[in-house]
């Protein structure tokens, strides 16, 4: 099996169980229909699937992690949503099809992410409750998401977004840091914790945290890449909307090629910290590593 054949088969696991993970809970039915619209709409799943391959790597059966890292699905659609509101990016397309505030207004687009975000940590409960995972690895585990998530990650990284754009002079240590907490984040947690699920010992959570911190920039600097030379129709998003709204990206500060380098360098590093590792989802995680920078959505 090819790369991308096992990237969609392990994303179609997630896929599987995000369809029905929402359904029966006593939901409103406008709200469950708008946080179902964006869940469900696709994606590469990129952020559940490091969580269950580095579960895999280090011992522990996908299954028994597969709440938890849906739970990550749910806190990246959530930002997702809320990224796209007009008081944030304001953009009116996502995954090809209209943004969620577009297709069901701004307030039924924040609840639907408040709902996301509440509930993911729910499901990530239910890996020790309903999976069998010991109690004190999933307590580690949501620690670490959450402070990847919050002010501290990934809202703090969003804060500083819109605090960036438009601003003059902005250098590319402040780049790294907001990009870091913005996207990078939730990536290396989402590999920390799969090895926190497995019980790995300090060195592997080293390896995997080494793992999601290099992947996670070098996703970021082709994300920045994608903006100014990708295909709309293949991203399913608008292209060329950093540059419009003032965004700071690599591209602006360094130039195209400089940036592809710089991807290159740190899809490296994320090879280098699996030299340990043997198996199907060693490998699996390394062509990740190079997929991220040669990708074109």
């Amino acid at each position: 099996m090819g790369f991308k054949a096992e990237l969609a088969a392990r994303a179609g696991q997630v896929d599987a169980f995000l369809a029905g993970c929402l359904k029966g809970r006593g939901f409103p039915a406008g709200l469950l229909e708008a946080m179902e619209y964006s869940l469900l709409a696709g994606g590469k799943r990129l952020r559940p699937v490091l969580t269950l391959t580095w579960a895999g790597l280090l011992g522990l059966d996908r299954e028994s992690a597969l709440p938890f890292a849906s739970g990550l699905e749910l806190i990246h659609t959530y930002s997702l949503i809320h990224d796209d509101l007009p008081a944030m990016d304001d953009d009116d397309l996502r995954r090809g099809r209209p943004s969620n505030h577009k297709k069901f207004g701004e307030a039924s687009a924040i609840l639907a992410g408040d709902g996301l975000l509440t509930e993911a940590f729910g499901l990530m409960c239910a890996s020790g409750l309903a999976r069998g995972l010991p109690a004190d690895r999933v307590l580690r585990a949501t620690s670490v998401l959450a402070a990847a998530a919050g002010a501290g990650g990934m809202v703090g990284g969003q804060a500083l977004d819109m605090e960036y754009t438009g601003r003059p002079g902005l250098g590319l240590d402040e780049l790294r840091t907001m990009q870091a907490m913005k996207t990078g984040a939730l990536i290396t947690a989402a590999c920390l914790c799969g090895a926190m699920l497995s019980g790995a010992g300090p060195e592997d959570l080293s390896r995997a945290e080494a793992y999601g911190r290099a992947v996670g920039v070098a996703f970021q600097i082709v994300d920045d890449i994608l903006d100014v030379v990708g295909d709309q129709k293949a991203l399913g998003k608008p292209v060329g909307s950093d540059q419009e709204k003032g965004k700071s990206t690599y591209p602006a500060l360094v130039g195209l090629e400089e940036s592809r380098r710089l991807a290159g360098v740190h899809a490296d590093r994320a090879l280098s910290s699996l030299a340990p590792y043997s198996g199907p989802d060693a490998e699996f995680l390394r062509d990740l590593a190079r997929f991220i920078v040669h990708r074109a959505f």
